[in-house]
């Protein structure tokens, strides 16, 4: 279910019987990919009535262990040192989503097209974060990740020179889209709209040291300007503007386009996978929601890589699209498939035994699911 480091680490943190029910719940979740508080307790499988197994997750969902800074951090940079080495630059999104009425403030690490969460907060208001609330989401993760070099990634709501000039500041690397509407000024110019510049499809230009907006600030941000070519008969509706601090255009563009990360994340946690969209729990109770969502998750993310270094994807889910050059199916649905698959047999082996003794002629093909499914069962 959870790969062995997260079992030592969880088990040396939380006392047994909270490291048990985080391990239910997690199971739970892979199984049923439900995180509404009644339909948790309903599956819940623990021999007291329904209505206790309700308020028993209530209670745990309450713990003051469940601390993002306590529990989810240490665990989330031995994640990322699995994957990266000290030093290496880091992708770093920063985005913000509307699950029904909860606005919530997220910060993540770009991982192969996904990006796993480090640290989100539970906004107070509808709409769009300020300068403060988008701060406060990224300061932890810089502190976090100090040994690596960070490039901060966000769309048009954080735009802001002020944020630019926070992250700046403390020497980190970024790269925040602009509305078409602002005005930049290039030495020895006059200010200019960046929907006025003459850009065709196919484009990539860099205006190297701009004053950015017509307020007093005399801080020069590079701006990357880029309008990818018509693809597929799809072409965009407008350019990516670029404000950054990295001054190679073809990198700024490179990394940018991996923002897609935080989008497909964003799908997975909602009616894609887990239905985080239907939950109805207080602030406190959905944050730690979001933490056992992030722990099932990146748990499955590293299993799906995993499974995929063994060759045996194939059982898991189909491996490509038609026309398509990527696989189907990321390493988290593979990872997610595959112990939905594992688990199934365990429950149904009776029946799939007799199953297959209708059909002898294939035992061969049997034979050989039956060890794709040993070495899966000895990764999930």
């Amino acid at each position: 279910m959870l790969p062995k480091f997260y079992i030592e680490y969880l088990k040396t943190y939380l006392p047994s019987s909270e490291f048990l029910t985080l391990q239910i719940l997690v199971w739970l979740l892979q199984v049923h990919r439900q995180v509404r508080i009644e339909r948790l307790a309903s599956s819940f499988p623990y021999p007291i009535k329904c209505e206790s197994r309700r308020k028993k997750i209530q209670r745990f969902l309450m713990l003051p262990r469940l601390s993002l800074p306590l529990l989810w951090f240490p665990l989330i940079k031995k994640i990322i040192s699995t994957q990266y080495k000290k030093g290496d630059k880091l992708i770093i999104t920063i985005d913000r989503t509307q699950w029904k009425n909860n606005n919530i403030s997220m910060a993540s690490v770009i991982w192969k097209k996904r990006a796993l969460p480090i640290y989100w907060l539970l906004l107070s208001k509808k709409g769009s974060s300020n300068f403060y609330e988008q701060v406060a989401t990224i300061r932890p993760v810089l502190k976090l990740l100090k040994d690596y070099k960070l490039v901060v990634i966000g769309d048009r709501e954080y735009r802001s020179t002020a944020f630019a000039l926070w992250l700046t500041k403390k020497k980190i690397y970024l790269i925040l889209r602009l509305n078409k509407s602002t005005k930049i000024k290039p030495r020895y110019k006059k200010y200019q709209s960046l929907d006025s510049l003459d850009i065709k499809p196919g484009d990539k230009v860099l205006y190297p040291k701009v004053l950015v907006t017509e307020e007093k600030r005399q801080d020069r941000f590079n701006v990357v300007v880029y309008w990818k070519r018509k693809y597929n008969n799809k072409q965009l509706p407008s350019p990516w503007y670029l404000l950054t601090n990295l001054e190679n255009k073809d990198e700024v563009i490179k990394i940018f386009a991996s923002r897609g990360g935080i989008e497909a994340m964003f799908r997975d946690c909602k009616s894609g996978g887990y239905n985080l969209e239907g939950s109805q729990a207080n602030a406190q109770r959905l944050t730690n929601l979001i933490l056992i969502i992030a722990i099932a998750y990146t748990a499955n993310c590293l299993v799906g890589l995993k499974i995929r270094n063994t060759g045996h994807q194939e059982y898991i889910n189909r491996l490509k699209l038609e026309g398509k050059n990527r696989p189907r199916h990321s390493y988290f649905w593979t990872g997610l498939y595959g112990t939905t698959w594992v688990l199934s047999m365990d429950i149904c082996w009776e029946w799939v035994e007799k199953l297959m003794l209708t059909s002898l002629n294939k035992l061969p093909f049997y034979q050989k699911g039956l060890t794709a499914m040993k070495r899966i069962q000895s990764i999930v």
